[in-house]
């Protein structure tokens, strides 16, 4: 047992979360669990071919080093493994409709995938430890999140941007074969890189995209500074200065268990079905059953939305505008479900005219309050209820107890759609069933490669 500094014995946190997933293996996973990893792994490069040419993608893509042996997804650029790493996972947020772990309100799989396919480019790494890999990084962050996070904080605070960090520093140790000592010293080393503020919301500023870009590129950092040897603070998580106390303002738990009786977090984890905030999901949906009620929107005097406290709460959810880009009225509650009203579907096209008179004159007759049952539901359930009151006087009224997650079918076909459109459909295809065999894969790197284009496929994408 390794005596921490204060000499009581106690093994830290981090080294408890080190010393229990060092020895996994694949097999030790169900199916369920592994086949959602490639969903998870799927959903990822779909955001991330999609969001390959907005701003803030080509932002993160123009400032990488133009060498290297990492692939930037959807270019022929090779950067350093910490460039790549933070361009993909800018582009794999980029449509806000990443993965989503609603009880450590984070987004593990767009700092987790970025990391462990850059790494994969570095070493040699086979497919079943690529995976294997993922489920340790999506467990560590989920669990820490789970016991770090509350609504208060989560208001200020990014939480993808403070757990995904360390369970990404953890899973990429796992995937190079780092000892104790220096997984240890990993987790704390990329403890010490937790942050993102939430001012964006009230600001209009584009800060959120890049948050996992930071958290993908640090975790690749504190993963080969531990390599090379330089010891993190054992006790950063329990400590008097540690995350919790930083944070929370609370003493850590005597105990942060992975894979609690067989668990895994990543099965909690949900596949958006809109391209919006998570507090927005369900409220969304609710509104699109309205809307099949509904004959014409210019009938609605009024509308009324309930939703877990924590989603009203949740900085820019609120929001009435005026929405000066996209991102706003994708954190926006009653703008997703005004959209929703007015255009009778959901998807990407909602949030392309801020400016929609038929948009903005719902918002500006919607009310969006707490309701005491989905507060209490949550986290466990994300449920919404929109009431839509009719100028005759009808009320239309539809209500869900939970988010209704992107199913595999969803899945698959926006993937095949998105990633069809950069790389082409054999190539695509190809991709596809590379990621279904994973476990075959004698190097996962090849994976990473698949998504790159060569300079003449990128000029003939570009002009089409």
């Amino acid at each position: 047992m390794t005596i921490g500094p204060t000499g009581s014995g106690k093994v830290s946190l981090s080294r408890q979360m080190a010393r229990s997933v060092l020895a996994l293996e694949l097999g030790d996973f169900g199916p369920e669990v592994v086949t959602k990893a490639k969903l998870c792994l799927l959903d990822f490069l779909s955001c991330a071919f999609e969001a390959g040419q907005h701003p803030w993608s080509r932002q993160a893509i123009a400032i990488a080093q133009d060498r290297g042996s990492a692939t930037i997804i959807g270019t022929p650029q090779l950067s350093s493994p910490a460039d790549a790493a933070f361009a993909n996972a800018v582009m794999g947020h980029g449509l806000v409709r990443e993965d989503m772990h609603a009880a450590s309100i984070a987004h593990h799989g767009v700092v987790i995938w970025p990391t462990l396919l850059a790494l994969s480019e570095q070493a040699a790494l086979h497919g079943t430890k690529l995976l294997t890999a993922a489920i340790v990084g999506y467990e560590t962050g989920a669990r820490i999140g789970r016991a770090l996070m509350t609504s208060d904080l989560a208001r200020l605070h990014r939480p993808t941007g403070l757990v995904a960090p360390l369970g990404a520093a953890l899973a990429g140790s796992f995937a190079l074969g780092l000892s104790e000592d220096q997984a240890t010293s990993a987790i704390a080393i990329a403890a010490n890189t937790s942050s993102g503020l939430n001012e964006w919301p009230h600001a209009g500023g584009s800060d959120m995209y890049f948050h996992p870009g930071f958290a993908a590129s640090n975790a690749i950092k504190a993963v080969g500074l531990a390599a090379a040897g330089a010891f993190g603070s054992e006790t950063i998580l329990e400590g008097e200065a540690g995350l919790f106390a930083a944070y929370r303002r609370q003493a850590a738990p005597d105990s942060i268990t992975l894979f609690p009786n067989g668990e895994c977090e990543i099965m909690a984890v949900y596949n958006k079905p809109v391209p919006a905030c998570n507090f927005a999901q369900t409220a969304a949906q609710a509104a699109l059953r309205v809307s099949n009620e509904l004959a014409n929107p210019d009938e609605i005097d009024r509308v009324v939305i309930r939703a877990p406290d924590a989603a009203v709460r949740y900085p820019g959810c609120d929001s009435m505008g005026p929405f000066r880009n996209a991102l706003q009225a994708k954190m926006s509650i009653p703008f997703s479900v005004a959209a929703t009203l007015a255009r009778g579907e959901i998807e990407e096209d909602n949030y392309a005219e801020l400016d929609d008179a038929d948009i903005i004159r719902l918002v500006s007759v919607t009310d969006l309050k707490a309701d005491p049952g989905f507060t209490a539901a949550f986290p466990g359930k994300q449920g919404a209820d929109v009431t839509v009151h009719l100028r005759s006087g009808r009320t239309i009224r539809h209500a869900l107890p939970d988010v209704i997650a992107a199913t595999p079918s969803d899945i698959r076909a926006r993937f095949r759609t998105a990633a069809g459109r950069v790389l082409g459909e054999d190539r695509a295809h190809r991709l596809e069933q590379s990621i279904d065999h994973c476990e075959q894969l004698g190097n996962a790197g090849d994976i990473a490669a698949q998504c790159r284009l060569d300079k003449a496929e990128r000029v003939l994408r570009s002009a089409s």
